[in-house]
């Protein structure tokens, strides 16, 4: 293959309000380093904002201990909404994502402890170990799952961004995009039946169609010892037809918009996708200029329209106040970026 897909760079959550929201990643999710926080148009998105050109403001960020990034988008021209009926498990779209940590029966420990938190039970998940969901602000569920393969030690609850749960109308159809194009070909579950995690959430009571995929290739990409392994969790319900999570509504309204993919090779990327039947749907056709971020962009749709997007960087700020970028065009796409540079993103960090 002329192309690479790195692994998650980010999920994409589209929120009410926020700096509140930002403030209760941080808290919960150690996502306290932002690689940029801004307010532009959105011209590329309006294959999926009905041919509008919204404005948002959109914040990246990051948790240095370990795990992918995520950007928070609060819409700045109209006024996000969400669902008009609560989607449940197996509904269409992504549903939950999953944030790794040290100790799972620590971080619950913790949550119980806050007032006012939305929250599961401890559970076992399907391998033995430990889980619970958390709502956020604006009912997005968040699972807190065991992980390991750290980068810096922390003293934190949690880590970043491991893993999401997509619903799908038929996972083998769904496996032909995420195993065989997007390289998520390691099936690490593949069950179907009540799965008694998911006791807590919405529609878990159901029997669901539950499949767990991972790279059998190594991370890659200048991040790759942060953001390390991670998995998607394809999940379609056996006892009921689902609904589109958002249908009747655009990107930037609330809920999980999108999963962001670190890629190599967009040109040759495209072309695969479109043999296969799943041609960009929008494409900056260079790069995309956020500031001091530049950064080739593209989407596609999954079988069940949810939104995906391609990411290739060329340029992303590392300590923006010091003019410490990382430029692709100068070095090796695939390797690494060294330790000193990754750990002075800690002189970003927000505290609160």
């Amino acid at each position: 293959m002329d192309y690479r897909i790195n692994g998650f760079q980010h999920i994409g959550v589209a929120v009410s309000d926020m700096d509140a929201s930002l403030k209760f990643y941080r808290k919960y999710f150690g996502l306290d380093i932002p690689f940029f926080d801004s307010v532009a148009a959105a011209p590329l998105m309006q294959d999926h904002t009905r041919g509008d050109v919204i404005t948002k403001r959109a914040s990246m960020i990051l948790n240095l201990a370990g795990g992918c990034a995520m950007e928070v988008i609060r819409a700045t021209s109209f006024g996000p909404v969400g669902p008009k009926e609560r989607p449940e498990m197996g509904d269409l779209g992504i549903y939950v994502t999953q944030v790794k940590c040290p100790d799972v029966e620590a971080a619950y420990n913790y949550c119980k402890s806050q007032d006012g938190l939305r929250m599961s039970d401890l559970r076992d998940r399907f391998d033995g170990s430990k889980t619970f969901f958390l709502h956020d602000l604006d009912d997005n569920i968040f699972q807190y799952v065991a992980g390991g393969d750290w980068y810096t030690p922390s003293k934190h609850i949690s880590g970043g961004v491991v893993g999401c749960t997509i619903g799908v109308s038929d996972i083998d159809k769904a496996i032909q995009l995420y195993s065989d194009i997007l390289g998520y070909d390691k099936v690490t579950l593949d069950e179907t039946g009540v799965h008694a995690e998911w006791k807590d959430i919405p529609g878990g009571q159901r029997a669901h169609r539950r499949v767990v995929l991972e790279q059998t290739q190594p991370p890659g990409g200048g991040f790759a010892k942060i953001s390390a392994r991670n998995f998607i969790e394809l999940v379609q319900d056996t006892e009921r037809n689902a609904e589109r999570i958002f249908k009747d509504r655009i990107w930037a309204d609330l809920g999980f918009v999108h999963l962001g993919l670190d890629v190599r090779g967009m040109k040759s990327l495209g072309e695969a996708l479109s043999k296969k039947g799943f041609a960009f749907r929008c494409d900056s056709n260079d790069a995309l200029d956020m500031g001091n971020t530049k950064v080739h962009c593209t989407y596609i749709d999954d079988p069940d329209e949810t939104w995906l997007e391609m990411i290739e960087v060329h340029k992303v700020p590392i300590v923006e106040k010091w003019g410490i970028y990382l430029n692709v065009a100068k070095r090796d796409p695939e390797k690494p970026l060294p330790d000193f540079m990754l750990k002075a993103l800690r002189f970003s960090r927000i505290k609160d």
